[in-house]
């Protein structure tokens, strides 16, 4: 996807940079350099995860801008993701663009991925996959759908990461540089209006705190 139009990718903002020529390096070459490491970091994830899968089994790879402020988590690929190998495709995805619009949240500024990259896999393999796209990604906020991926994300080895408690609802520090934003699972949420309505009330969170994001 393109840069966010609020000009929010997360680089740094490095204009005393200078080649060896002499000749200033700008900010937006900067943040270009590393946009193309990033793209590049998450094919080569892709590519690893194709490997461990088959015919019958098709990884759905994380979908959305690769420095993105704003990293979506749930749990497992829906079957529309399956069919599709990219994750929030289809109803989970339609649901959670409105939502964003209505926050009036920068779409281009999410990416989003499932803890299990197959839905069957090892957990302990997936949590590997998981830490790398985190690391790719250094996003400003990570929300958590559903009390499994609460727990999955307990289990990753991250640097300076705070251990979250899946019973508690809204904004929370994750590490020194993320937040974490705890919700319902989104894909059990969308079938009963009281379950919509939870996940909407912890969910909307996100506005405010977008709001109040530097935008730099």
């Amino acid at each position: 996807m393109a840069h966010s139009s609020h000009g929010r990718t997360p680089r740094p903002h490095l204009t005393d940079v200078t080649r060896s020529a002499g000749s200033p390096v700008t900010t937006d070459e900067i943040s270009d350099r590393y946009l193309k490491k990033a793209i590049a970091e998450v094919n080569a994830l892709g590519d690893e995860l194709a490997s461990h899968g088959d015919e019958l089994h098709v990884p759905v790879l994380g979908s959305g801008h690769p420095l993105a402020d704003i990293f979506l988590l749930k749990w497992s690929p829906q079957p529309a993701e399956i069919q599709e190998g990219v994750a929030f495709f289809g109803r989970t995805g339609q649901a959670l663009l409105k939502s964003l619009q209505r926050l009036g949240v920068d779409p281009l500024a999410v990416y989003g991925t499932n803890c299990l990259k197959f839905g069957t896999e090892d957990p302990e393999e997936a949590r590997n996959w998981l830490t790398r796209e985190l690391h790719i990604v250094q996003p400003k906020l990570l929300v958590v759908m559903g009390t499994r991926s609460a727990e999955f994300v307990n289990e990753i080895t991250f640097p300076l990461a705070e251990p979250l408690d899946p019973d508690a609802a809204g904004l929370r520090r994750f590490t020194p540089t993320i937040e974490a934003l705890l919700t319902p699972d989104i894909d059990e949420s969308l079938d009963e209006q009281s379950m919509k309505t939870s996940f909407w009330n912890s969910f909307k969170a996100l506005g405010p705190w977008w709001a109040e994001l530097p935008p730099y």
